[in-house]
Order: C-alpha cells, then sequence, then structure tokens
C-alpha cells in the first residue's frame, strides 16, 4: 500500500477560521455606487475613480468639494438630500443599480448601513461596508501603489493594523520605479511572446530581465537604455535552448524560517519539485505557485516511489529542459540520501546545485534547548542511523560507550528498544539521560525525556510517533534550564 501525500489544504477538522481570496476587480468604466458623504467615503472614492470606476454617490448635504470633483471627473452623478430623506429609499430608486457592480457603504448610523447591505446583497452587487467587515463580501486591502503595479495586502479584515504595519515595510523595500519597470514588461510581452512561443523559455528571458541589468537600468531611470538592453537580449535568447537543471535543497526540520536565502531563491525558480512526506506544509507553499509538485514521500516499509524511480524522475524532467527542485526534509546528505541522486545525476551529465539545510539533530535539540555538545557534559557529537538496509539497528555498539558523547538517533523510534539494549549490554550507563523530540522545531514539536532505560517505555507510554529524533548523552539534563521554545503541547 503506498503513502499517501499530506493534505496542502485548508480543510477538515484542523482548518482555521475562512480567509477572504485576494482579487482584482476590474471597474473602469463601470457604474459604482458610493453611500455617505464622511471622509472615509472621500477615501473610498478615491480609490475607486483612481481605478477608473464611475461614480454615484448618495449623501446628504455638506460633502467636501473634493468628493464633488471627483464624482463629476469619473461621470457619475452626485445625489445629496435633506438629513429627514432616508438614504436606503434613495438607493432603491435609483436608476444605476441594474449596471452597478459594487456598492461601498460608509456611514455611521450602523442601522441604515446594514439595511442597505442587505438590500445591495439582494441586487447582486458587491458590497463593502466600512468598519463592519462581516457585512462585507468585499473588502478594500491595505496597497503599495506603484502606478501600473498594485500590491494587495490582506488580513482577510481580522487585524487591519497589520496590513499596515506590513505595508510600511514592503513600501520601503520596493523602489518607486518597478512602476515604470511594469509599464516596460507590458510594452514587450507581446514582442517576447512572438519571439519565444515556448512559455518555460519565455519565463526564463523574464526571470533575467526582471533581476538583471535591464532592472537596474529602469530603477537609474534610464529607460531608453533599458529597452535596447532587453532588445539585445532578446535576440541572444532567441538562440537559446531549454538546459535542465536539480536543485538539491534542504527544508529544515519543519519552521519555514530555517530555510536559507538561497533555498528560497531556488524554490522560486523550479519548474518541478519533487517533494517527501518531511517537509511541511508551511515550506511547501513557498514554492512557486504553478510549478507542478510530485509527491514521493517516502517512510518505514512504505514507499510511494522508489529511491530509483525518484532517480529517475529527476533525470527525465532535467533531460526535458526543466529546472527540478528536489525539496528534502532536514539536510540533503545527512541520512537524506541526496548523495545518491546528485551521483545518478552526474553520471548523466546533469546540471545540479546542492542547498544544505538545518539536519533534525541540530534543529530540533535547539528548539528543545539541549545543546549537543557543552564543555562540562560533551565533547563529541555523532549522528546515527536507527534503521538500516538490513531493517534491524546493526551497529558500532562498542563506539558509543563514552560518557562525554552526545549520539544522535534518526530514525531509531521502532528500534528504540533494541538500541537501548544494545547500548546497555556494551557499557552505557542505564540512567544516561535521553531525549525523544517528535515533529521538531514546528508548532506540534513534543519533547518526552528519561533515562536510556526507560526511554523506550516513555515513548510507547506517550504514543510517540514519526519524525521523531533520539538524543542520548548528558546534555539532556540542561533542557529544564535551557529550553526557550514551548508548543501548547510539549510534553515534559
Amino acid at each position: 500500500m503506498s503513502s499517501k501525500p499530506p493534505l496542502h489544504a485548508a480543510h477538515g477538522p484542523l482548518a482555521g477560521p475562512a480567509l477572504s481570496l485576494p482579487v482584482s476587480i476590474a471597474i473602469e468604466g463601470k457604474c459604482c455606487l458610493l453611500v455617505g458623504g464622511c471622509n472615509q467615503a472621500l477615501l473610498k472614492a478615491r480609490l475607486l475613480t483612481k481605478a477608473g470606476a464611475i461614480l454615484h454617490v448618495f449623501a446628504y448635504a455638506g460633502v467636501e468639494q473634493e468628493l464633488l470633483e471627483l464624482t463629476s471627473h469619473s461621470g457619475g452623478t452626485l445625489n445629496l438630500f435633506d438629513p429627514h430623506v432616508d438614504l436606503l429609499d434613495a438607493v432603491r430608486k435609483s436608476q444605476w443599480l441594474d449596471s452597478g457592480i459594487l456598492c461601498v457603504v460608509a456611514l455611521q448610523d450602523n442601522s441604515v448601513a446594514t439595511k442597505i447591505a442587505a438590500f445591495c446583497t439582494e441586487q447582486k452587487l458587491l458590497i463593502n461596508v466600512v468598519d463592519s467587515p462581516s457585512l462585507c463580501s468585499f473588502t478594500f486591502p491595505a496597497r503599495v501603489d506603484r502606478g501600473s503595479l498594485q500590491i494587495a495586502i490582506s488580513s482577510s479584515s481580522r487585524v487591519p493594523v497589520l496590513s499596515r504595519f506590513l505595508r510600511q515595510k514592503i513600501e520601503a523595500l520596493l523602489p518607486f520605479e518597478y512602476g515604470a519597470l511594469n509599464e516596460l514588461a507590458t510594452e514587450f510581452t507581446p514582442i517576447v511572446a512572438k519571439a519565444l512561443p515556448d512559455k518555460q523559455l519565455r519565463r526564463r528571458f523574464w526571470e533575467a530581465i526582471l533581476d538583471g541589468p535591464v532592472a537596474e537600468l529602469v530603477f537609474s531611470g534610464r529607460i531608453k537604455q533599458a529597452k535596447t538592453k532587453l532588445r539585445r537580449m532578446l535576440e541572444n535568447h532567441l538562440d537559446t535552448s531549454l538546459e535542465g537543471e536539480v536543485f538539491l535543497v534542504g527544508a529544515g526540520p519543519g519552521d519555514p524560517e530555517l530555510l536559507t536565502l538561497k533555498a528560497l531563491r531556488l524554490m522560486q525558480l523550479a519548474d518541478v519539485v519533487l517533494y517527501d512526506r518531511l517537509v511541511s506544509t508551511e515550506i511547501l507553499e513557498l514554492v512557486r505557485r504553478d510549478a507542478k509538485r510530485v509527491y514521493v514521500g517516502k517512510q518505514r516499509a512504505e514507499h510511494s516511489t522508489s529511491q530509483e524511480g525518484i532517480n529517475d524522475l529527476l533525470l527525465k524532467h532535467a533531460i526535458a529542459g526543466e529546472r527540478v527542485l528536489r525539496l528534502k526534509g532536514g539536510d540533503p546528505f545527512i541520512f537524506g540520501r541526496g548523495g545518491e541522486e546528485i551521483e545518478h545525476l552526474a553520471q548523466h551529465n546533469i546540471n545540479f546545485q546542492v542547498v544544505p539545510g538545518v539536519t533534525a539533530a541540530s534543529g530540533c535539540a535547539c528548539y528543545a534547548g539541549i545543546p549537543l555538545t557543552h564543555r562540562d557534559h560533551a565533547q563529541s557529537v555523532r549522528f546515527v542511523t536507527g534503521h538500516l538496509k538490513s531493517g534491524s539497528p546493526d551497529l558500532p555498539w562498542h563506539e558509543f560507550v563514552d560518557a562525554h558523547q552526545t549520539l544522535v538517533f534518526y530514525m531509531g523510534l521502532v528500534g528504540l528498544p533494541e538500541i537501548s539494549a544494545k547500548m546497555i549490554e556494551h557499557g552505557r550507563a542505564p540512567e544516561t539521560p535521553a531525549a525523544l523530540i517528535q515533529q521538531g522545531t514546528t508548532k506540534k514539536q513534543r519533547v518526552v525525556s528519561g533515562t536510556l532505560a526507560g526511554i523506550a517505555a516513555l515513548a510507547k507510554q506517550h504514543k510517540i510517533q514519526a519524525p521523531t529524533i533520539t538524543i542520548v548523552g548528558s546534555v539532556v539534563e540542561l533542557r529544564e534550564k535551557l529550553t526557550w521554545f514551548t508548543p501548547n503541547d510539549q510534553v515534559e
């Protein structure tokens, strides 16, 4: 029976509150209704008219002059009423209801706003009620404005202050000239599409443009030179065939913030992603959205794809000219069989890159508050696989008796009773401290500590499951003093 890929979607009993879907609405030349004349209404009018909306405003007399001007310039109408007039009734009688696509309500009277929202919803209009997210079918995200390039940030109306805070961060990172770069790319898009009909080749060309000398010329205001450079690069690219490459990337033990910058960059370049079961959902979400994902998860005695099959898949996609991301939990060269994979690639002259990752021993021990070495406890550390090709931990037990050596066992949960017994049999003290770390560095991390003699029983008692590493040595004693990462379900 094959193992199944992890569920990388937010549904089922583990799902959190519903999230809004960030989309862009084309409203140029379309009728939009705005109910209210307060400052919030004016802010929304600026956004709507900038996007080309024809604005029809319903408000009480006394609105600011700017709102009148925005409405007039949009080709819409400003409908002003006496305070005793029911705005809901005015909206009902509006001749623009049938042609309108959305309505924004900015009123201090929440009861009236609620009624207008209900009516507009019945009329199949998108509705936004300022400061009342529960009444909205759409919301206005925080925006980073770079001319024709717009970046939207949404917290699904839960914490708008956070969205604005992130907007400030992004504003500081992105040059204002990104709008000009977007205009240049828009101008050349049909030219490039005609010259490079192959989708992958075209995407790689644009990647070289948007993160290279052409972009730098635009950022420095030299648009004419940028266009000349782009044309030359396009001419050179016409003779370029797709060359496949494999990125062997260590995803670390689970926490996405432990990824290296290089790992993140290559994850965004890949056309195809081969990932295993130890790659967390959060990390997989950082891969380029349109990349093809292939689950090749492996666990004890249950392989969805054999190692030979994985090797062949890497080769197949690379020969086809694709950039292949082999995303592996932990570090690819520490019990990750990365060496076997690149050996296969090298035999077939396939280009590859290897990006190290934080291995489970280092990451999990750190998050559990266990230093693998310590001047007073351990002067060396040894990584050991608890599962060999033979299916049993046939290890050099006599080398594991040094009390000043920390041992870290990978994939040793099933064989833990035998591992403990063999170590004691060969001279390691039964009272030697030992710890189990399940799903280390993640929010689901669990830690159980005890002695070498009793750790297997504790694993059974607490129903510890893979992926779990085992740490043996006196450094485990330091956990109570040094633990800093304590998720809610941490086991003591």
